[in-house]
């Protein structure tokens, strides 16, 4: 007992020390499940000292990167507050995401409430008898006017469960430290008895969570994960973390980047039924992991600091989405993970998902990020039939300016350099996101000219140029229509394809652009 009792005032000195090296979290959070088996999360919350006699406690509506408005509030129940000496204190609800407490001034708070968590995506909790995954937006409130204050949560685990996956930063190994409710909320948690696998890389601490391991070969994951991270790194010639996690769930719909981790669903099994599918996994992985460099790192202006009560717009979705998937293909590329031949098809079904599409005469690519708070997710008639998706749109004009700028810098820059410089620039040096006209300003820096003609591709519904643009990579499209009885639109093959090289311009530009180094 003895010993106990001494150890737990060690940790309780340590986690002390280093909260006061960091900023004293005024929010401290327990976290326990009682009633894991009905879904259900236990939340205390203890405020330190106000210094008004009123605060108001906001809890978000959406998650970054999920660009949609959920019903958070509906599953908040049994809200409760005291003063630390056990005495109520009042409280109303003034908004569908706010409550407004009314208390004497300098007292600390004790609030308490329960989350009801079932939902199954990447931006809403879900807890079951065996595990938790919690998405921290649809469970985590903050002070109105000190969403800046630094954050403490510690779990009380169920018996049966054994680990924490987060990138958030450990204080022990139960508590964790957030320097704000921004980095907070982009911080995940997964709960229960996952496999844990953890590799250092380039400096850095890894771990990667999976919930469903059956046929998983460790041994490549790994080797092909460092790969990914060592190529990503080699672009973008910086690292923006100490910790990261891969958090990978079970079966389920998409992933979600955060600065410090991802959170994915998997097939549940990692007994792949073909080499492709595994290619198509590890693209999917290396679209999440770019994404801590672009919209994260590298973000719209309008994407941080975020006002979780409502819709965040931005015309520039395009290039946080769009170019994460053109990237993705380039990475894997890099890491001799897919093929020359690989890279082609996928970059071909972006070109066949817009151009044999009717949305694309309806919907320009910037309205598409900016009104994606009304399609996101939908899949309903009218929305196929008029709308396009930054995500197939983005990589095209991706690949198009990649080789627009190596073309009119005689192949010395390329979209890379963007990326590169806009990362020094807005996220290193200025802290702070880029506008549109800012983004199109180091377009024309590393062309050597305003690059208005793409510009205007993207701005309105007018079709590319295609075959002027893609020249310039001895690329081309194979436009072969498809005779389909049953399709009233006429369909084309739009599959890209090498041709051989007028000059050598054109030779250089194709084997820079398909990382032709092995």
């Amino acid at each position: 007992m003895i010993l106990r009792v001494y150890l737990a005032c060690v940790i309780l000195l340590i986690s002390g020390t280093l909260f006061a090296q960091k900023g004293d979290p005024q929010m401290q959070y327990q976290l326990s499940f009682p009633q894991a088996e009905a879904h259900y999360v236990a939340v205390e919350l203890h405020l330190d000292q106000q210094d008004t006699t009123e605060t108001t406690l906001v809890l978000p509506v959406w998650t970054p990167g999920y660009y949609m408005i959920l019903d958070n509030p509906t599953h908040i129940i049994d809200f409760e507050v005291q003063a630390s000496e056990g005495v109520a204190i009042a409280w109303k609800k003034t908004s569908k995401n706010k409550w407004t407490i009314t208390h004497p001034k300098n007292i600390e708070l004790e609030v308490t409430y329960r989350v009801y968590a079932n939902r199954t995506s990447v931006a809403e909790s879900n807890v079951k008898e065996t595990r938790a995954f919690l998405a921290n937006t649809d469970i985590f409130m903050f002070p109105e006017g000190q969403k800046e204050a630094p954050i403490s949560v510690t779990f009380q685990l169920p018996e049966t469960w054994e680990h924490i996956a987060t990138g958030l930063e450990k204080v022990n190994q139960t508590t964790f430290y957030a320097a704000s409710a921004d980095v907070l909320y982009d911080s995940p948690f997964y709960l229960g008895n996952q496999k844990m696998i953890e590799f250092q890389q380039l400096g850095k601490a890894f771990t990667l969570a999976v919930a469903t391991p059956e046929g998983l070969n460790e041994q490549q994951i790994v080797t092909d994960l460092r790969e990914i991270i060592l190529r990503t790194t080699d672009l973008m010639q910086h690292i923006p973390f100490e910790e990261y996690a891969f958090i990978m769930m079970e079966p389920g719909g998409g992933g979600l980047e955060h600065a410090n981790s991802q959170a994915v669903f998997t097939y549940g099994s990692f007994d792949f039924k073909s080499d492709a599918d595994y290619k198509a996994f590890l693209n999917f992985i290396t679209h999440e992991y770019f994404h801590l460099y672009n919209v994260k790192a590298l973000r719209p202006i309008e994407l941080g600091p975020f006002d979780y009560s409502k819709e965040n717009y931005t015309t520039m979705l395009w290039v946080a989405e769009g170019f994460t998937v053109y990237y993705e293909y380039l990475i894997m590329r890099d890491a001799d993970l897919i093929t020359e031949e690989d890279m082609l098809q996928y970059l071909s079904s972006h070109f066949q998902a817009i151009e044999n599409k009717e949305g694309k005469e309806h919907m320009s690519l910037e309205r598409s990020s900016y009104d994606v708070w009304n399609h996101f997710l939908n899949n309903d008639a009218v929305s196929d039939a008029t709308t396009i998706s930054y995500y197939h749109k983005g990589p095209i004009i991706g690949l198009l300016l990649d080789l627009a700028i190596r073309h009119e810098s005689e192949n010395e820059k390329s979209l890379d350099d963007v990326m590169r410089a806009m990362y020094k620039t807005y996220f290193r040096e200025q802290q702070r996101g880029y506008t549109e006209e800012e983004f199109w300003e180091t377009v024309a820096q590393m062309a050597g000219k305003p690059l208005d003609e793409l510009r205007h591709y993207v701005e309105t519904t007018e079709t590319p140029d295609y075959e002027k643009y893609l020249s310039y990579g001895a690329l081309e499209l194979d436009l072969t229509v498809n005779d389909d009885p049953s399709t009233e639109r006429v369909e084309r093959a739009y599959q890209l394809k090498r041709k051989a090289p007028e000059n050598k311009l054109q030779e250089e530009i194709s084997k820079a652009l398909f990382r032709n180094y092995f």
